[in-house]
Parts: C-alpha cells; sequence; structure tokens
C-alpha cells in the first residue's frame, strides 16, 4: 500500500513568506519533526515560476529540505529526505532528522498520484499575489 502525499501552501504571515508544508497519510510532516516554531520552505524558493520543482523526483537520489527549526537548520537541523524515484514509486528515505510517526526506512508514494500533487501545487500560484 502506498502513502498518500499532500502538499499546501500556508499564507505569508509576520515572520515567514508564504511556505510549503507536507502532509504524508494526514500528518504534517514538519509539524512534530522540527521544534515548536520550525517552518516548511520558502515556496517560491521551492517551486520557482517557469522551471521545475525542486519537489520533482527523478531516478538520481537528492537530499530536499522540508522544514528547519526557528532558530534555523544550521543550528538544530533541517528536516531532509532523499527522493528517488524507481519505476512507478517514488521514496522520501534517509531523513536527516528522523520524524517521530513516520518510518525511518522511507515512505512509498505512487509516482502518478505524488506527480499529480507535484503539478497541483506548482500550478496553484495563488501565494504570489501576496509576495
Amino acid at each position: 500500500m502506498f502513502d498518500r502525499l499532500e502538499i499546501r501552501v500556508l499564507p505569508p504571515g509576520p515572520r515567514f513568506a508564504a511556505q510549503l508544508r507536507f502532509w504524508v497519510n494526514g500528518e504534517d510532516v514538519i509539524e512534530g519533526a522540527v521544534h515548536a516554531g520550525g517552518r516548511g520552505p520558502f515556496a517560491a524558493d521551492v517551486l520557482p515560476a517557469g522551471w521545475p520543482s525542486l519537489l520533482e523526483a527523478t531516478s538520481e537520489a537528492r537530499c530536499l529540505e522540508l522544514g528547519e527549526p526557528e532558530c534555523t537548520g544550521g543550528c538544530c537541523g533541517f528536516l531532509s529526505v532523499v527522493v528517488q524515484r524507481f519505476g512507478d514509486t517514488v521514496q522520501w528515505s534517509d531523513w536527516e532528522v528522523p520524524h517521530p510517526r513516520l518510518p525511518a526506512a522511507g515512505v512509498y508514494f505512487d509516482a502518478g498520484q505524488y506527480d499529480a500533487e507535484v503539478a497541483r501545487a506548482e500550478a496553484d500560484r495563488w501565494w504570489q499575489a501576496h509576495m
């Protein structure tokens, strides 16, 4: 059975620009793995207009930063994961800051569902009006 990914863009706030949050099987990946007050990556950095998203999964493994604590990732570490596509499966594995409720060995997404969710997040650019 595959895990389910959902990507949301949170509106800009008093301290941060619009940021991404990731839900795996209904669980907020950043909340609970990053110290209180932490944030996801900035939407403008991960979803650049006219360029492929950093979320894109390819056969080449690469590290993706999903979040950082309020004190910065240089202090307490980034919540990061290795993203790689294996045929019809996308794997997130090798958590830098382990998530307390997700398997350390990794989570597995159906590549079609993963690609569709990334494409949806890339296309929905409502947050740019607030930059």
